[in-house]
């Protein structure tokens, strides 16, 4: 089950896996709750679901969408009949994905579990979709120890916890592997490199609902602050939701230092971590993949469920206050020692190996 792009980055290597096994067969649902995103990684990864449940609409509310959900994922599991359900992190999709399966006592997989804030409020929704799908699910993929810790605390039985790292690295690694294959995705950003020169890259991505209103705001406030250094230039994927694009754009559009673009393909945005210097971000799977290449992560959240970056020195919180982003990103920037401590941080989220364990297990049942 999919319907978002970081679904479909994390569960690619695991359904591609389970492909591969003779003794499996696998039926691919896109609910596209996110849909020219989802489809971008669909396309790199040769993923065609084998149903399409097309939900996008423009600015639909959490209701509409978890209803709509629900029972259009219900009525495919009646069809499709599946041994099991497989779902990924913490989006509307995983949820009622989830809770359809439970109302027909089909067995859930859940990959990516155990991730905890302790605030039902941040991130919001997901922390309560993902305690949701935790109480259903019989196999947990945790992919740290302090997950499967997080998930001992709510008693869940060892016997159902496996620790596997996070599936993506794997991702990651295999996306790396494809640019740097192909000439035309390597020089995908010489045009960035050549219109700021030696300036060092901010990129910078935010999308998360807590932010809506205030905390785009402060973020476009220090995102201001930040250009402002003739020794910078930040590169902007506009998410399309128009909470985050509307604000954005009108602080920032135009200014020569401030590249705003599309969205990008999984591969391009591998691309820009590449050239990036330091990453600002409120996403959780970005927290994870910067660290595989050596970027430091600014985390504009007041919490994180994906606290062993924190713990680990490759990722810092500084929330969508305005002072704290600049305060940090400067430092960042002027501190040759502190860049250098984040850098080389333990990445402490996998070794690109999590789809072999997840399918092992799945395979086992």
């Amino acid at each position: 089950m999919v319907g978002t792009r970081p679904e479909a980055i994390k569960l690619f290597p695991v359904i591609n896996q389970l492909k591969a096994q003779t003794s499996a067969a696998v039926t691919v649902c896109a609910t596209a709750q996110h849909r020219h995103m989802l489809d971008q990684v669909l396309r790199l990864t040769n993923i065609v679901p084998d149903i399409d449940l097309d939900v996008m609409r423009a600015n639909q509310t959490l209701d509409q969408l978890t209803a709509r959900l629900l029972q259009n994922v219900g009525e495919v599991l009646d069809q499709v009949r599946p041994s099991r359900v497989i779902v990924q992190g913490d989006t509307t999709t995983a949820m009622t994905g989830a809770l359809a399966a439970y109302y027909r006592r089909i067995p859930v997989s859940h990959v990516e579990a155990g991730l905890r804030s302790g605030d039902i409020y941040a991130p919001w929704p997901e922390e309560v979709n993902r305690k949701i799908i935790g109480t259903i699910a019989d196999q947990h993929f945790a992919p740290t120890a302090r997950a499967a810790e997080a998930l001992r605390r709510e008693n869940v039985p060892e016997e159902r916890i496996h620790v596997t790292g996070n599936t993506v690295v794997d991702a990651l690694l295999a996306a790396r592997s494809i640019v740097d294959s192909d000439p035309r995705l390597a020089s995908r950003w010489d045009s960035i490199r050549a219109a700021h020169g030696n300036r060092r890259i901010v990129l910078v991505t935010c999308h998360r609902r807590e932010n809506f209103g205030a905390g785009i705001l402060g973020i476009a406030d220090a995102l201001q602050t930040i250009v402002k250094r003739q020794d910078v230039a930040i590169v902007l994927p506009l998410h399309p939701n128009p909470n985050v694009a509307d604000v954005l754009s009108e602080r920032l559009s135009g200014h020569p230092r401030v590249e705003l673009i599309t969205p990008q393909d999984y591969t391009d945005f591998v691309g820009l971590l590449s050239l990036a210097y330091v990453v600002l971000t409120d996403s959780g799977g970005v927290q994870e993949e910067a660290p595989t290449f050596g970027k430091p992560v600014l985390v504009m959240r007041e919490t994180t469920e994906r606290p062993e970056g924190v713990e680990a020195g490759t990722a810092r919180l500084v929330g969508a206050d305005r002072d704290r982003i600049v305060a940090e990103t400067f430092r960042l920037l002027d501190d040759d020692d502190h860049y250098s401590a984040m850098s080389r941080a333990h990445n402490p989220f996998g070794d690109g190996h999590a789809r072999e364990r997840i399918v092992k297990v799945l395979l086992d049942a």
